[in-house]
């Protein structure tokens, strides 16, 4: 299993003047090959661009791709596009949402979703550590494979914790959407991470992602669970 991530990460950033536009990009490359009783390969890749306005906005656009084969048949082609326009003052945010999916492994041709809701961040500090929760209402429409489409009212609920300690980085973010009208029908999303910087700008990197949504097309899995171990370039 080989991982490459490229890239660096967009915070608020506090020394940031009032008339200043910052614009900052991050990249990320990901590939798996295993053979023997399960013959998968695996490559991803992922990029961002966020732009910093003033002390109070910010607007990060990021997109994903992932494509995936095991024992030779497609399983993982999957697309997803979002940007996130944001204010934020203190420990208040405020944040929009605009994106777009597809998905071979959950049988979607097409998402889009638009939404805004409020965040909280309970602690934060200069060095990037902090405990954030927000919750924004969703307007989302999926059509997928099979021909069938819905469009609900979600609410999209993170928590989100940023640590470092030394050498040490931990991220994680975890989503809980419920659809408003039945909340038997929902998404869980999680990623967690811890990162050993081994320079200023290289860090050794675990990667733990899980996914569940509980309505699909039938003969799709579920949920879907995706460990990796590899190597982080981080331009901060």
């Amino acid at each position: 299993m080989l991982l490459l991530l490229l890239g660096g990460a967009a915070l608020p950033a506090r020394a940031q003047k009032s008339d200043t536009t910052i614009i900052r990009y991050s990249g990320q490359l990901s590939g798996q090959y295993t053979s023997g009783g399960v013959n998968r390969t695996l490559f991803a890749t992922a990029h961002s661009v966020t732009l910093l306005r003033g002390l109070h906005f910010g607007a990060p656009v990021t997109g994903s791709f992932t494509f995936g084969k095991q024992d030779g048949r497609l399983r993982e082609r999957e697309w997803l596009l979002n940007a996130t326009p944001y204010y934020w003052k203190g420990h208040f945010r405020f944040y929009g949402i605009g994106g777009y999916e597809r998905s071979n492994l959950r049988g979607i041709d097409n998402r889009y979703q638009v939404g805004a809701g409020p965040g909280w961040a309970f602690y934060q500090d200069s060095l990037g550590r902090e405990v954030a929760v927000s919750n924004l209402l969703l307007r989302e429409a999926t059509y997928f494979q099979d021909g069938s489409s819905r469009t609900v009212a979600r609410s999209s609920a993170r928590l989100k914790v940023a640590y470092s300690y030394r050498v040490f980085t931990f991220n994680s973010i975890t989503f809980y959407q419920p659809n408003l009208q039945d909340f038997s029908d929902y998404r869980v999303t999680h990623t967690s991470s811890l990162a050993l910087r081994f320079t200023p700008r290289f860090a050794i990197t675990s990667t733990y992602a899980y996914t569940f949504e509980n309505r699909i097309p039938e003969g799709k899995p579920r949920d879907n669970t995706n460990v990796t171990i590899g190597v982080t370039y981080n331009t901060k």
